[in-house]
Formats: structure tokens, C-alpha cells, sequence
């Protein structure tokens, strides 16, 4: 689960999280042809037609309670509420314990969508729907890097159910509808507007809406509705500073919803395309130490063994376009790449030294690329010589300093030693330890090759020097200002 906020974090583990939502529309015309649309009448007609495929969701399980009496629950489980806010049923062994959400019906054969951390940690899931009838559900598969689980129950008569909608429609001030099972009060609708767009918590797959429309525990996994009854979102957290809503909640966008869906049902997990390559937001301050007029696009920071080394994506690369799509930022490409295919080619621009070149690269699998990481940076040592420059003390890294840090032996560069507070360097994050591989897209291991760097720089009317920085395994690029 994402590590955000601790207010966003609680929400998220809670399985009685809702941000259902209806809000306003507001069409932008040219001044002289300016239109407003107000509410509707009623939502009446819309929530009758749609309750029937919302589902209450109550999962329990057995908690186990250690030797001084209190229950232990995993990290972030739905029960941990439970006994954060109750302290605990008391003394005594093994006590199960129940927790609530909303979900929503996808086909009429049973399949039911809902969040993960609704169902994490479960062993017994009912669902109960908005006639009183209740079912017993399974598990078909979990994205926990969506926080969207797929269920199935089983039916005697074709159940009512919703289909999903194009969530890159929807526009902020738009009105939407969503219903779910808040505070365990049973079958209720909200309404609000879309607040914004395309808000990221912290996974790499985020695409979430965000809206005012009241968002209350039990709600986590219910839908979001357009006014056409298509759902449009998964509701899934709120920002809140007393667990209550504030009107900031966050819904799932559909269409990526809609993918994991499908996946979950054909193979019970997800099967994402891996590019295999880490990569970073372009800044305008970056663009401009690489001589680019615009900030868009992926910026390569390192290329480990996998498919995009293999077609010949180096370091310092921008990606430009994936596919049939430009690519505007980093995460827009790593949407992307998840979704396509895996297995097949991909035509991929990339910019470098200011061409553009077009490669082919066959994607992997994400969930068979086995996740590398290199120990965490340490302090680094005294060295003998340094050079004070851009706010930094550097040293050229050494094999004591390799050891230290665990490197390989044919790791180069410059070792950080200390950072000015007062420095920019300091304010963009630079810290005792870390190490600068390259600086000006090209590769540094002297102090005289930074020396050299910074003065092509200032030669070619560049007033700042993009720099590689590596912490652990984690690579960045830094652009630094080298204005005398």
C-alpha cells in the first residue's frame, strides 16, 4: 500500500472508505457564447435504475490475541480500525472480527468490483444487495497496486449490474453520482462534482478523481457514476484530518479499473507490459541544461538489463512518444507501457543530443521482472582530495567508499561529502552520500570532468548543469543553476 499522508494512509487500510460523488457541469464556451448548466431536477430517476447492481460488502475473519491480551492484526488491514478505535474486544484467545465496504456488480453472471484493502486479510466475504437478498462471495484475484479486487458470487437469475464508463471524458465541474454502504448505515447516494483530474497519491499507476461529494468509512470500493448511470471511478480514500470527510475524496478512474478488471478475470492476476527502464518528470529547469524548449516527456535515468537495453534506450534519453501516443510525463508512460502488450514490439521516440530516434522495443512482463535494488548509501568517508562546487563538497569515489556503500568495484563518479544548507543543492534534496555519475549527459570521474562539464555549460548560454545522481540504487537527474 502506498505510504501517504497518515490521514490518507488510515483511510486507504480502512475497509469502510467511500468518496462517492455528483457534481456539477460546467460547459467553457467562447465569452460570447458562455453557458451554464445547472443541476438536475432530481437524481431520483438515476439512483433508481442504478441501486440495484450496488452491493454492501462484510468480510470477517479471526484475530488472533497475544499473551497480553490484546489482538494483533496485520499492518494495515481492514480490522486494524476496528481495534484502534474500540481498543480490542477485551482479553481471551482467537476473536473474529467484522469490517464493511461497498462494491458494485460488473456482469450479470456475479462478478463484483470492490477495493483490495476491503477484502485484504479476509476469510469470509458476503455481499448483500440493495433487495436484502445476501450471497457468499470468492476471491478471483487482488491489484494491490490499484487497491482494486475482483469478486464472484453465485446466482440462480441474472443479476442487475453496471458497466463502466470513459473516465477521460469527464470534466472537472462535472456532475457525478455514487452509492455505497457509509458508516455501515446501509444504501445511500451522494452527489458532488468532479474537484480534478488525474491526481497521483503515491502509485505508479494512480489516475484518480478527485471530488467533493461526502466521503465516509464503508464506502471504500463503491462506484462513482457518470449522469448516463456508467461508472466512472472506484471510490477509494479521502483527505481528512479527523477521519470524517472534508469533501477531498479520490475515486479510480475507469479506464484503468476497467483494464485490471478484465485481466483479473481472464488470468486471476494482472499481466502489465514492462519497459524496464527508470525514469523521472521532466522540469523546466531540466529541459533547459539539455537545450530543449519544452518540458514533456519521460526523462530516461537509468537502464537496467531488460527490454528497453536490449533496443538500444540509453541514460539522459527523453521518451517522447510510446506507441501511437506522445508521452507528457512520466507517469503518463508508465500508464502506457502497463497496458500494452506484452510480448509484441512498440515503436518508442526517444530525443538524444537533441535527435530524435526511433526504436523498437519487444515489452516484458512487469510482474516477472525481478525488482533489484543496491544497499542504501551510507555517510560517505574523508578523502584527501575535494572540490568545492554548486553548494557541494565532492571527492572522487574510491574503494573505500564502494565498500562502504556496497558498489561494484567498477562503480565511478564523484561522492557527495557534504551539502551547503544554504545551497540549492540542499533545497532540490542532494544529501551527504549520494553520487554524481554524470554531469551534462556525460559520464564524470575526475573532479576536472565536472570542472570541464560546467564550463561547456556556461560556454553554450546554459544557466544550469543537469547532473546524475545516484542514492543506492535510485538514479535522478538534478538540474543545478551555474550562474556566476
Amino acid at each position: 500500500m502506498p505510504d501517504l499522508t497518515p490521514t490518507i494512509r488510515n483511510a486507504l487500510r480502512s475497509s469502510t472508505l467511500l468518496a462517492l460523488v455528483l457534481g456539477f457541469g460546467l460547459s467553457v464556451a467562447p465569452l460570447h457564447e458562455a453557458q451554464a448548466f445547472g443541476a438536475p431536477e432530481s437524481f431520483a430517476e438515476l439512483a433508481e435504475k442504478i441501486s440495484p447492481a450496488v452491493v454492501n460488502i462484510t468480510t470477517s475473519a479471526m484475530i488472533a490475541a497475544p499473551t497480553d491480551g490484546m489482538p494483533m492484526v496485520p499492518e494495515g488491514s481492514p480490522f486494524q480500525d476496528f481495534f484502534d478505535d474500540f481498543g480490542g474486544p477485551g482479553q481471551g484467545g482467537p476473536q473474529r472480527s467484522e469490517a464493511l465496504g461497498s462494491g458494485f456488480v460488473v456482469s450479470e453472471d456475479g462478478y463484483i468490483v470492490t477495493n483490495n484493502h476491503v477484502i485484504e486479510g479476509a476469510d469470509e466475504i458476503t455481499i448483500e444487495f440493495f433487495g436484502g437478498e445476501k450471497l457468499t462471495a470468492k476471491l478471483v484475484g487482488t491489484d494491490p497496486k490499484t487497491d482494486i479486487a475482483l469478486l464472484k458470487v453465485e446466482s440462480d437469475k441474472p443479476l442487475p449490474f453496471v458497466t463502466f464508463g470513459n473516465s477521460d471524458l469527464m470534466r472537472v465541474g462535472d456532475w457525478v453520482m455514487a452509492m455505497g454502504n457509509p458508516l455501515g448505515q446501509g444504501f445511500s447516494v451522494s452527489a458532488g462534482i468532479v474537484s480534478a483530474r488525474g491526481r497521483q497519491l503515491q502509485g505508479s499507476y494512480d489516475d484518480f478523481i478527485q471530488t467533493d461529494a461526502a466521503i465516509n468509512r464503508g464506502n471504500s470500493g463503491g462506484p462513482l457514476f457518470n449522469m448516463d448511470g456508467q461508472v466512472v471511478g472506484v471510490n477509494t480514500a479521502i483527505l481528512s484530518p479527523n477521519g470524517g470527510s472534508i469533501g477531498i475524496g479520490f475515486s479510480m478512474a475507469s479506464n484503468v479499473v476497467g483494464k485490471v478488471v478484465d485481466q483479473l478475470k481472464e488470468f486471476g492476476e494482472t499481466r502489465r507490459g514492462w519497459l524496464g527502464v527508470r525514469i523521472q518528470d521532466m522540469s523546466p529547469e531540466i529541459a533547459e541544461s539539455m537545450g530543449l524548449a519544452d518540458a514533456k516527456g519521460a526523462l530516461v535515468t537509468d537502464v537496467p538489463d531488460g527490454p528497453a537495453k536490449d533496443a538500444g534506450i540509453q541514460s539522459g534519453d527523453v521518451i517522447t512518444r510510446f506507441g501511437t501516443n506522445d508521452v507528457s510525463s512520466a507517469g503518463d508512460l508508465t500508464r502506457r507501457v502497463a497496458d500494452a502488450p506484452i510480448g509484441e514490439a512498440v515503436p518508442v521516440i526517444v530525443l538524444r543530443e537533441g535527435r530524435t530516434e526511433t526504436l523498437a522495443v519487444t515489452l516484458g512482463r512487469r510482474e516477472d521482472a525481478e525488482a533489484k535494488t543496491m544497499p542504501a548509501s551510507a555517510p560517505a568517508p574523508e578523502a584527501p582530495k575535494e572540490m568545492e562546487t554548486l553548494g557541494l563538497t565532492l571527492a572522487p569515489l574510491d574503494d573505500d567508499m564502494r565498500s562502504r556503500l556496497g558498489l561494484d568495484p567498477s562503480s565511478e563518479g564523484l561522492m557527495i561529502m557534504k551539502v551547503d544548507q544554504a545551497s540549492e543543492a540542499y533545497t532540490k534534496g542532494l544529501v551527504e552520500g549520494d553520487l554524481i555519475t554524470e554531469a551534462g549527459q556525460q559520464k564524470i570521474v575526475r573532479l576536472q570532468d565536472l570542472e570541464d562539464r560546467i564550463k561547456e555549460a556556461k560556454d553554450a548560454g546554459r544557466k544550469s548543469i543537469l547532473l546524475l545522481v545516484r542514492r543506492g540504487g535510485d538514479p535522478r537527474f538534478v538540474a543545478l543553476s551555474i550562474e556566476d
